[in-house]
């Protein structure tokens, strides 16, 4: 592909813009679209080689420089990570960015600490390296540093995973069966879904095989009452609404009035009539208090650092602090012990992040425990398997992109014993 001075240009804005951490990089991807008339193929251009920058971030700066210019940055990570060559460039560069692109590309390979290996910040890394050995974490960032596929999930209201699979083969769209989720499909590519028939119809979503497989750790079943605790805009609650086939009552819970927003148009291309968005204040909400001790299963994917979804959110590293995950930890303890309280005798309760940090996983958990001695853990990889789910975990659900293909999630389901 020869790179336009255009093509470059958009990619600097779009790099410049992430760099400045003041919003999240998919936001500011679409802040840039809505702005400029950008076909898809120039589109994902710019969103890969942004994203190349800020996965690979440690990397380029030790290469050029801390300092360096988010162009000097796009400019080593296309010569350098994506292998363009200078005929490909030559449009749209000067001759003394030539002439400092030889000089960057005939550069030996840097010496570089673990972290830097990494492409993390070093007090991710420093905390990792206490459960993990070295090679260990390069393993996992290489996972991590990798742009996800996009995985969709089946309706099993409106079709079957061979319906679906059958109509992309006649389409042309190369697409599998994910490994694990039953309902999950794998796309080979990253075609444009959101206007395809079968999405409109709502026969499809988009959502990581990591995030279906939570669904069937929780496992509701028909005619139970049921919290999606912090919904957001709704991925699991849709899921949750077809395992019930779309009996029983499921609570969509959430602080934001924005994310709920979104749901609706979702749940109502998805054909549920099972679902009941409600904003909450938080969870000693009096929408709360009043399901207190009868809800048969409630989920909690509770508002984390977000560091196992680095594949697709690579900004994340950079704008999380050992701040901030500590203040995540508090609120994480405070929802988990609210949404507790709405569990029945019998019932499962699923505590749920995308993060791969010891203290908003297990921390939060043992603490829950020692503190409650009405629950217990429940065997994830005997709940899974009894729904002919075969996956290597052990007691609790823990996914990484290098071993399962998944983002990183943490899953332990938890039952109410008197």
């Amino acid at each position: 592909m020869r790179i336009t001075k255009e093509l470059l240009d958009g990619a600097v804005v779009a790099t410049t813009d992430m760099l400045k951490f003041n919003q999240p990089a998919d936001a500011v991807l679409s802040t840039h679209f809505k702005v400029g008339r950008t076909g898809m193929l120039e589109r994902a251009f710019i969103a890969e080689t942004a994203y190349a920058v800020l996965r690979r971030k440690r990397l380029i700066e030790r290469m050029v420089g801390v300092t360096a210019s988010p162009r000097q940055k796009v400019l080593a990570a296309l010569t350098r990570l994506q292998g363009c060559n200078q005929r490909q460039l030559a449009d749209a560069v000067t001759g003394r960015e030539l002439d400092w692109l030889a000089e960057i590309k005939a550069q030996p390979e840097p010496e570089l600490s673990v972290a830097e290996r990494a492409d993390l910040p070093d007090w991710l890394a420093e905390r990792l390296l206490t459960r993990m050995s070295a090679e260990e974490l390069l393993a996992l960032a290489r996972g991590l540093n990798q742009p996800a596929p996009l995985d969709l999930r089946v309706n099993s209201l409106k079709a079957t995973r061979e319906e679906v699979l059958a109509c992309f083969a006649a389409e042309g769209i190369e697409a599998e069966a994910c490994r694990y989720a039953p309902l999950g499909i794998r796309l080979k590519g990253r075609p444009s879904i959101s206007r395809h028939p079968l999405y409109v119809e709502g026969k499809i979503e988009v959502q990581d095989e990591g995030s279906q497989l939570l669904g069937y750790l929780l496992a509701p079943k028909r005619g139970e009452m049921v919290v999606d605790f912090c919904a957001g805009a709704g991925g699991k609650t849709l899921l949750l609404g077809a395992m019930m086939r779309s009996t029983g009552r499921l609570y969509a819970f959430d602080v934001a009035e924005k994310r709920l927003v979104k749901l609706k148009p979702r749940v109502a291309r998805s054909g549920l009539s099972n679902v009941h968005p409600a904003c909450i204040s938080g969870e000693n909400d009096t929408k709360v208090k009043r399901l207190a001790g009868k809800i048969d299963r409630v989920l909690v994917d509770a508002p984390c650092s977000g560091l196992g979804t680095l594949r697709r959110n690579p900004d994340l590293k950079w704008r999380q602090t050992p701040e901030s995950v500590a203040e995540l930890t508090r609120k994480q303890a405070d929802i988990l012990a609210g949404a507790a309280r709405l569990v029945k005798a019998g019932g499962r309760l699923v505590y749920a992040t995308c993060s791969i940090l010891p203290e908003e996983n297990e921390a939060v958990i043992d603490a829950f425990l020692a503190s409650h001695a009405d629950f217990q853990r429940m065997s994830a990889v005997d709940l899974l398997a009894s729904q002919g789910i075969a996956i290597d975990i052990g007691t609790d659900l823990r996914l990484l992109p290098h071993t399962h293909g998944t983002d990183g999630f943490f899953a332990v389901a938890l039952e109410r014993c008197k």
